[in-house]
């Protein structure tokens, strides 16, 4: 039977025997594999300093928190931050956790991020940061947003969990921000079963994210840091709490795993993209559908298609056919996050409209993407997708 399916496994019996050797060791908490895999990731994204966690949500809240805890020019309570208005849950938990006040701006309907025309007369004289969400693996235009951030004192945090590999102007996406955020959950462009990292070229956001990430203490901060005049007692800085932490690390298992994953991360990227060519001849004009527009070279988390804009059809006959077909789909990401009544609890304002964002809420979805050739479930949904005029008796238009 022909199927599309939305996530496949990216494991094999390396993965594997990396997890019984870990098991065998009896070793579980982080230790040695944590600290090998985030010197090998931080070398691979080209940063100075990473930090890992037990998921990408996680690594939101910590690079957020951070924020607040530098000695100069750290972010408060009140403070503006502008989100776009398109992305997933914790994007915006964690600022509102820490009592930002969110200024939603809408989307660009093509590329699925900031519409910068948007974002540009929302930056004003209260704006202390932006978070920057590249979606679907597709880069932001950060050289334009660096030119509309101009020399204000405006954080950049920059959410990169579904983008791992994207590059602008050769440069990785997660290092363009302050901090910059990755996920490697299940479906993501490698898999640590769960597992997040924080990265950054500041060593005092280093230091403090290293605290915060285990209960706020100084057992894992060097003997200079920027954070705690460290004792050379070996005992009293076991239990020594120099800030408001939370015990976000991960395990040894989630490491070992992602010591095999990274090594195989260059050539899941190469099919992506080569699965991106192939996609893209097929649907970039496609009659019914917009699929997104790269930016710089993206990644290719998974392919949207958005209703356009004149089409008249209900996104839920199209899905019930894909799923039918046995091809998986999702919303892409959240859709507008102010649709959802979690955002009724935040502390936010709306700049302008969020016509485009409410449209994708309402007329978009994504098909999978993976690190395996997909000639053939392209096939499979073109021939499933020209249905639709057949099951409806009448065309899209």
């Amino acid at each position: 039977m022909d199927n599309y399916p939305l996530i496949v496994s990216t494991w094999d019996k390396s993965e594997i025997d990396a997890l019984h050797e870990v098991i065998d060791s009896g070793m579980f908490t982080m230790g040695r594999r944590v600290k090998d895999f985030e010197n090998a990731f931080s070398r691979y994204v080209g940063r100075s300093y990473a930090v890992m966690v037990n998921s990408g949500s996680s690594a939101n809240l910590l690079a957020t928190a951070a924020l607040f805890y530098k000695k100069t020019n750290s972010l408060k309570r009140g403070d503006e931050i502008i989100v776009p208005a398109l992305s997933w849950s914790t994007t915006y938990a964690p600022l509102y956790q820490y009592g930002l006040r969110l200024k939603f701006v809408d989307i660009d309907l093509n590329t699925l991020n900031y519409d910068l025309e948007a974002l540009k007369s929302a930056v004003s004289d209260k704006t202390r940061a932006i978070m920057l969400v590249n979606i679907l693996g597709n880069p932001n235009d950060f050289k334009s947003i660096q030119e509309i951030i101009s020399n204000r004192n405006i954080f950049i945090i920059e959410d990169n969990c579904e983008s791992l590999g994207a590059e602008y102007k050769s440069k990785q996406t997660g290092t363009w921000g302050h901090v910059g955020t990755f996920s490697m959950f299940f479906s993501h462009h490698m898999n640590t079963m769960e597992g997040g990292m924080v990265l950054t070229d500041d060593e005092e956001t280093y230091h403090i994210l290293l605290a915060l990430r285990a209960h706020g203490w100084t057992r894992e901060l060097p003997q200079k840091n920027f954070i705690s005049n460290k004792s050379d007692d070996w005992f009293e800085e076991s239990w020594n709490f120099v800030l408001p932490g939370y015990n976000l690390r991960p395990t040894e298992l989630q490491a070992a795993v992602g010591l095999k994953q990274i090594r195989k991360l260059p050539d899941f990227l190469k099919v992506r993209r080569e699965n991106a060519k192939l996609f893209t001849k097929k649907f970039s004009n496609h009659p019914h559908f917009l699929m997104q527009k790269e930016t710089g070279k993206s990644s290719w988390f998974g392919f949207s298609l958005v209703i356009r804009p004149h089409i008249k059809q209900e996104r839920k006959k199209i899905v019930d056919l894909l799923i039918k077909n046995n091809i998986g789909c999702r919303p892409i990401v959240a859709g507008n996050f102010l649709k959802h009544p979690a955002a009724k609890y935040m502390d936010y304002e709306v700049h302008s409209s969020l016509d485009n964002s409410n449209w994708v809420h309402q007329n978009g979805f994504f098909v999978g993407n993976c690190h395996s050739p997909l000639k053939n479930n392209f096939e499979h949904l073109e021939k499933t997708l020209a249905l639709i005029e057949i099951s409806d008796g009448k065309t899209l238009v």
